[in-house]
């Protein structure tokens, strides 16, 4: 895969991430504002409540994804080389 500079085209899992981070942050926020609107009886609290956990929830796990260290790949790809080849596997002894 040779690109140049200007015609970097993401993979549809990279596109797709930020998409999966805020899914996850919605879910995990609809969870919270409904165990609140059901103990609590309040419309307002829950929606308060329920936007704080998504905030959070969305920045932990931007923080996360942030603290993983590339692979190999990753690093090439980020540098704009060729990904490396994967090693070669040793001859196993004969028996």
């Amino acid at each position: 895969m040779t690109n140049t500079p200007g015609e970097y085209k993401p993979s549809r899992r990279d596109v797709l991430r930020p998409i999966e981070y805020v899914g996850g942050a919605a879910i995990a926020a609809i969870f919270t504002g409904l165990v609140v609107l059901v103990t609590a009886r309040d419309l307002m609290l829950a929606l308060i409540i329920a936007g704080i956990a998504f905030i959070v929830v969305l920045m932990t796990l931007a923080l996360l994804s942030m603290a993983i260290k590339p692979n190999a790949e990753e690093a090439a790809e980020i540098d704009g080389d060729e990904p490396p080849a994967p090693p070669a596997s040793p001859a196993s002894p004969g028996h």
